[in-house]
Formats: structure tokens, sequence, C-alpha cells
């Protein structure tokens, strides 16, 4: 099994439409930037149909798996009468199909497969992010695609499925469903799956249970230091409009054993002093490669230059504020050995991103720092899945523990709102 692409994904979801016409609809929920369609494949409800679930897939161009995740839900909620019991599902295929386009790795052998035709682009051009980084009136065609159905269905649930290059699966919520860390803990073990314990994303959240993180309500002090962008003003945060919570399920495409370590890090202030000066060392090498395209001809335009050279830079410009989070006053003085490994894998793909995304331009004009940078992207890539244990999760696997995750925040979401 591979990651199908856009245009899979809407062919697959044509021939399930046609064969179940009375009880599955695909339709465009509008375009995207380049033209492409944006295609939702619905599931109607058997009885009344009192709520919907929105699941959101391809969101971040780089993390293929969650068409394949939704239609392998579609097809279960299909034959499965309890999901579907006054409950109409709605799958959104590909949030971002051009992204998609650009990241071309169907079938990754490795780290360093995975990075050479890598592509995420910069936040104000990811369809959930922007709002956070964007005035309403310059918002994209996909962002304003989503937030268009979120008004239209009125989730009582939304989930955006995304993965992580190397590490453990995880959720995070916009509201707490009780009960979640015992199904999705129960599928990760079943499945070899580690938890990430100690999310880099999720850092100083609430954590009702083992990979389970709870995003800080409006006020708190507690906020994802390590990204730009502000999480509740994300178009996960908007279908709290109509009372509905959003979920986020992540799982990894190579796994590793550290990421679920809960035993206490001896010196977690000293790791992330090491940590941060390596980013910085590492992103300058990157920076200076760049600033040599900056001072040099300009490179040859094709349909990828452009957009992954403007990823670069905005990847580059996180950095320094990262490592200074990291070594600032706020740094935590006790942490879990999980928590500095998540640190660790966050640290290392901002660079080798940076660098992969750059690589690819300096090949395509045959720029001659392209071999200098070639090495330094295949030596990041191979001590990255040495100093991890990398190790592949099928395709498959990610798909069945995705699905497992959704239909039991679903069953737990429904149960808690049924509750005396």
């Amino acid at each position: 099994m591979r990651y199908p692409t856009p245009h899979e994904l809407g062919l697959a979801a044509r021939a399930l439409a046609d064969e179940h016409p009375g009880e599955v609809r695909l339709r465009q929920a509008g375009t995207s930037r380049a033209g492409q369609p944006l295609w939702v494949l619905s599931v109607a409800a058997v009885g009344p149909n009192t709520r919907n679930v929105l699941v959101v897939a391809g969101a971040h161009s780089n993390e293929p798996v969650g068409g394949a995740t939704a239609l392998s839900l579609a097809r279960r909620v299909l034959h499965e009468p309890a999901p579907r019991a006054g409950c109409g599902w709605h799958f959104l295929l590909c949030a971002d199909p051009d992204g998609a386009d650009l990241h071309r790795t169907p079938r990754p052998y490795s780290l360093l497969d995975y990075h050479r035709s890598f592509f995420r682009p910069p936040g104000p051009e990811q369809p959930e992010w922007a709002p956070s980084l964007l005035p309403p009136d310059r918002l994209p065609p996909e962002t304003l695609a989503l937030t268009a159905l979120i008004d239209e269905l009125r989730p009582v649930l939304q989930v955006s499925l995304h993965a992580t290059d190397l590490g453990g699966s995880w959720v995070q919520l916009t509201r707490d469903i009780p009960g979640l860390a015992e199904p999705f803990a129960k599928s990760a073990a079943e499945l070899h799956i580690p938890v990430e314990n100690g999310a880099s994303d999720a850092a100083g959240w609430p954590s009702p249970g083992p990979g389970i993180f709870v995003i800080p309500q409006p006020g708190s002090e507690a906020a994802g230091a390590f990204h730009p962008e502000d999480t509740r003003l994300s178009t996960w945060y908007h279908a709290h409009r109509y009372a509905g919570t959003t979920a986020i399920v992540e799982v990894p495409m190579w796994a590793s054993d550290l990421v679920d370590d809960p035993a206490p890090h001896p010196d977690p202030r000293g790791a992330l002093r090491m940590l941060a000066g390596r980013l910085t060392a590492d992103s300058a090498l990157v920076a200076g490669v760049r600033d040599r395209i900056r001072s040099g001809p300009p490179p040859h335009e094709d349909g990828a230059t452009a957009p992954l050279l403007r990823a670069v830079d905005w990847t580059l410009t996180l950095i320094p504020r990262i490592s200074d989070e990291w070594t600032g006053d706020g740094a935590p003085t006790e942490a879990t050995a999980a928590y500095i490994a998540s640190i660790d894998a966050f640290g290392r793909r901002l660079s080798l991103r940076a660098a992969a995304m750059l690589l690819r331009v300096l090949r395509a004009q045959g720029h001659p720092a392209a071999p200098g940078l070639d090495r330094l992207v295949t030596g990041w890539c191979e001590d990255f899945a040495a100093r991890f244990g990398a190790r592949w999760v099928p395709v498959a696997t990610q798909v069945e523990h995705q699905s497992r995750t959704v239909l039991a925040t679903y069953e737990r979401l429904l149960a808690a709102d049924q509750a005396p």
C-alpha cells in the first residue's frame, strides 16, 4: 500500500459514490489556488440526521496518510451501522492538493527518500493555519472552502488527520473528550506504534492521558511556544462556533521508542541549550547556501521554485525564536526523556526540511552548491534515523491506527454528550 495522490483520491471516491448512489455522495467544495477541485465525500446518516462529523485530510502536504485514512473510514462507516446512527460523515479528501503535488513521495523507502521531494508550504499558505497569520481578506481559497464547509455542516466533531515523519502518535483536542486515552493507547499498543508522551507541538498543554493533549483555553499562559501561529485562531476552532470539538490525530511514518520514554531527564535545561546550539549552527549552514542564491543570478523559475523558496525562508525565520525559547528563562527545569527526544526531533527536522527544499531548487538549476548541500541532507537524514532507531510503520498500519482513533473519538464524544 502507498499514499494516494489527490487525483487518485478523487477517482477512488467517485467509484465509491457510483457503487453506493443512495448512501454516498461526492461533490466539489471549492477550488485550490491552482484550480484543482477540493473534493468532499459524504456518507449519509442512518435514521434522523441530527449530527455531522467532518474529517479533514491533507492539510499539510508532507503528511500524506490522511487521504488514505479518509477513504478507509468512509468505507468502514458505510458498512458499520453504529457510527452512522443519526450522524452523517463527511471527508475533505485533500485540503491542499497544490501542496500535495509538490511533495512527491507516494512510497518513501527511507527518510532520505522522503526528503528528496519534500515540500511543506509556509504557514500563511497552509489551509488550517492561514487564519492565524493573515487578515480575512487575504485568506487562500482552500481556507475559505474549509470554513464554508464547517459553516454548512456545523459538525459536532471535526477531525484533522496529520502525521509526523519520525516519532510517535498523539492527539490534540480543542476540548477534553473523557475516556479517549484508553482506546487510543490500546490501538497504539496493538499496532506497535509508540505514544508520543511529550509532543513538542503541545509543550505545556494539559494532558489527561498519555499522548492526549488539550489545547489551552483563551487567556491561558500555556501555548505552543515553538510556533508563531496562534492555534486558537486556526480552522480547528471554527467548529466551536457551533459547539463542535476538533481532534488532531497524528501518526508516525517512522516510529521511535525514544518519544515514549516517561523517565525523568537528568538535565533538561542543559539538553535544550545543546539542541538550541545545534539548531542555530545547522540552520546557519542552510542560510549560507540560501544567501549565495540571493547574491547570484536569479534561479530558473518553474512551478516549484517560488513556493519552495518561500517555504525555505519561512522555516529559517522561525529558528532564532525557537532557539531563544529553548535557552530562555521559561525553559523547563524538569522534563521527561520523551519530551527532550521530541524537541530533539523537532529541531532536526526544521533544518533538514529547509535544506531539502533548497536542494530541490539547486538541483533543478544545476547550481554548483547542490552537491555539498546534497551531502549535508544525506548525512542529516542518516543521523536522524540512527539516533532515533527509526522503523517504518506500514501505510496500512498508519491508516488503521488513525481510523480506530477517529471512531473512538466520536464514540467517546457521543457518550460524554449523552451522560446525565
